[in-house]
């Protein structure tokens, strides 16, 4: 087991509000509350993703949060989904600055008449993290996907 070193009253509660924001980001996914989610984005944020993790070349490359608004609405074709935010980590944090990883497995439920199809989604975040006016928000959030599985459901 590993020792952790005393942190102070304000040290826990920016982890614990950078926190927050990672998993208001899900949740604000899952309610399809896109202007929630954008709200959780600076305005000049930088938004990469990359569908092949093993693919140095991004599927996208985003540069301002109304840019966000298209792919988070691009969720309503599915019929349901659920992100369930696995182990987060915090690599840096200073006074208005921190650095972190999350794991995130998205489940995403499409209807087609009776046919039900399920896609889960095994992905990682790296994020980084400003405090403006109190408030922790993604500055920079990289979204690689680590594989996929597509299956029917009963």
């Amino acid at each position: 087991m590993s020792k952790h070193a005393r942190i102070s009253p304000e040290e826990a509660a920016d982890r614990l509000a950078i926190r927050e924001v990672v998993e208001a980001y899900a949740h604000c996914a899952d309610r399809r509350d896109a202007k929630g989610q954008m709200a959780l984005f600076t305005a000049d944020t930088h938004f990469v993703v990359f569908m092949n993790a093993k693919d140095p070349k991004p599927s996208m490359d985003l540069h301002s949060r109304d840019a966000l608004a298209p792919v988070f609405a691009d969720l309503n074709k599915y019929d349901a989904t659920t992100h369930f935010v696995g182990q987060s980590t915090i690599f840096t944090l200073a006074s208005d600055r921190a650095t972190g990883e999350a794991y995130c497995l998205a489940h995403h439920v499409t209807v087609d008449g009776e046919k039900r199809r399920l896609m889960v989604a095994s992905l990682r975040y790296n994020d980084t993290f400003v405090k403006t006016d109190g408030a922790w928000l993604f500055a920079e959030r990289q979204l690689y996907v680590d594989w996929i599985d597509e299956r029917a459901l009963s």
